[in-house]
């Protein structure tokens, strides 16, 4: 019998020195997440804000938009997949709500983050966060409404109120039931090595987001640091922007697509990845038995 999701991650944590949670933002980037060997698929915020409606992460995808974007990634890889929930969508029973319907939607783990409504990409200028009452009620909530889902609490307050707040706060939602801790946005390596410090004992994940504030630093220089997960949200998003650039620029310039054509999936490495063959070979089982 299959681990359950929530199961699968706890499993992770406690068997690897450091879990590699790699950012899609789509069916077939999970896919490909997958393919390449993850473990573990992050759903990025910013990027299915960016693939759902077109801008910026900052507090504009639904929480069923978001629950509709995961529910296909779920579906269509065979790893845990852990998403953002940003701030749970609004009070404690829409937190409660919340990590029921992507519990519901066959995701594996969340992160709830104290920040105040609407919120904005952890790297950021301008964020703002509630009290740590409400902080811990929004936590309480998640945990409450979790079945097998694990839940991860994020916090933003290092950057308006100091990493030794931060901090203070990451430990007492551990207290109030999270399993996997989240201090957004350390600037430095030396942030990053107090965090470590100071709360290495607790499952700790460390944001290393392509040129935002925290230093990217190696998957194994981090578990030596005390961090558990190493997470990489947006790369994926970054390199697709890229290369439609690329690709969108050259054909509208030229009239063709020719001279863009070995920088791109061939036909076969299209169909490899969507899993064209093991469909064709159910359609003939299923022919055969009619």
């Amino acid at each position: 019998m299959t681990a359950a999701p929530g199961d699968r991650i706890r499993t992770l944590l406690r068997d690897r020195d450091i879990v590699l949670a790699v950012g899609a933002y789509d069916a077939q980037s999970a896919r490909l997440v997958e393919q390449a060997g993850g473990d573990l698929v992050y759903a990025s915020g910013s990027g299915i804000s960016a693939s759902v409606h077109g801008g910026p992460d900052l507090g504009l995808t639904t929480m069923t938009e978001m629950v509709d974007q995961v529910r296909g990634m779920a579906g269509a890889v065979g790893v845990p997949v852990f998403s953002d929930a940003d701030t749970g969508y609004g009070g404690a029973l829409n937190v409660r709500r919340t990590v029921r319907e992507y519990e519901q939607a066959g995701v594996a783990a969340v992160h709830i983050e104290d920040q105040t409504f609407p919120k904005r990409c952890g790297h950021f200028e301008g964020k703002g966060v509630v009290d740590r009452d409400e902080m811990l009620t929004r936590i309480s909530a998640a945990v409450d409404a979790a079945d097998d889902l694990v839940v991860c609490a994020r916090t933003d307050a290092a950057a308006s109120e100091g990493l030794d707040t931060a901090i203070d706060r990451a430990r007492a939602c551990a207290e109030a039931g999270a399993e996997l801790l989240f201090v957004e946005a350390p600037e430095t390596r030396a942030d990053l090595e107090q965090v470590g410090e100071a709360l290495g004992e607790y499952p700790l994940l460390a944001n290393l987001t392509a040129g935002g504030k925290t230093p990217v630093i190696s998957a194994d220089e981090l578990a030596e640091m005390g961090f558990s997960v190493a997470l990489y949200p947006s790369a994926a998003q970054k390199a697709t922007i890229r290369i439609l650039q690329q690709v969108y620029g050259e054909i509208l310039a030229e009239g063709t697509s020719e001279g863009i054509l070995d920088d791109i999936a061939t036909w076969e490495e299209r169909n490899r990845v969507t899993g064209l063959a093991e469909f064709e070979a159910l359609e003939d089982q299923y022919a055969r038995d009619e």
